[in-house]
């Protein structure tokens, strides 16, 4: 039956701190399925479900700071709403971040561990995502990431250009899923990752090949033996098949 996306992996210092610093900038509650991991969750929702996509920060020895590929756009309602929403991250430890967006509607931001984000200004796209409006990533070819994860997942591609492609749940519900044609050498290693989990749960070996014959490659991270299988897309975004249990 496939695949569906259903959680942002964040890499961390601190899995506390940051699941707690992202708890508070969207709303949500807090759990832990052990040490090391702090589940980011919407209050009154079970996980999985399609209007949102989790939050799991996992504590790692040495996490890089490099140029991300990846990084969450939070929504806002209005102008108010953006001002409001800018003055509370930045009172839970957010900090302006310059990545060259020069003059823009949106602001920029990192969080606690350098992890950049956005702010954006009120967009109709938008108005009914919840609290996270989409996740980018940079890459050399919108048209071959949106290709692949729109056959990977069950998310449905809502437009593709040359320079940019937007995916969303099948349900039409929850955030966006975007490619942004970016320049320069790509980093093959990053700090924030989307994982995956079959429909058929028992069906994760048949998912993890179905993803190979679509253009997926197997990546060694040092996981070890553990019940979820890492690989990346055609341009080298790891990625993480989830098996039995929340991993």
């Amino acid at each position: 039956m496939g695949t569906r996306l259903v959680q942002i992996n964040i890499k961390a210092r601190d899995d506390s701190a940051l699941g707690q610093f992202w708890a508070d900038a969207l709303g949500w509650g807090v759990s832990s399925e052990g040490p090391g991991v702090t589940n980011v969750e919407p209050v009154g929702l079970t996980w999985p479900d399609p209007t949102a996509l989790y939050i799991d920060v996992v504590t790692v020895p040495d996490p890089e700071t490099v140029k991300y590929r990846v990084h969450v756009d939070l929504a806002t309602t209005s102008p108010a709403h953006q001002a409001e929403l800018v003055a509370h991250l930045q009172d839970l430890g957010a900090t302006p971040a310059d990545v060259g967006q020069g003059d823009v509607p949106w602001t920029v931001l990192a969080d606690p561990e350098g992890n950049v984000f956005c702010v954006l200004e009120p967009r109709d796209i938008y108005r009914d995502t919840g609290p996270i409006a989409a996740v980018v990533v940079d890459c050399a070819d919108p048209r071959a990431m949106a290709r692949f994860w729109g056959e990977a997942s069950d998310w449905t591609v809502h437009e593709v250009t040359d320079d940019h492609a937007t995916l969303r749940s099948a349900k039409g519900v929850g955030p966006y899923l975007e490619f942004l044609r970016k320049p320069g050498p790509a980093t093959v290693w990053t700090r924030i990752h989307l994982d995956l989990l079959p429909y058929a749960r028992d069906d994760q070996a048949a998912e993890v090949s179905r993803l190979r014959a679509l253009g997926a490659t197997d990546r060694d991270l040092g996981q070890g033996d553990v019940s979820w299988t890492v690989l990346a897309d055609p341009e080298g975004n790891d990625f993480c098949v989830l098996g039995p249990g929340r991993d």
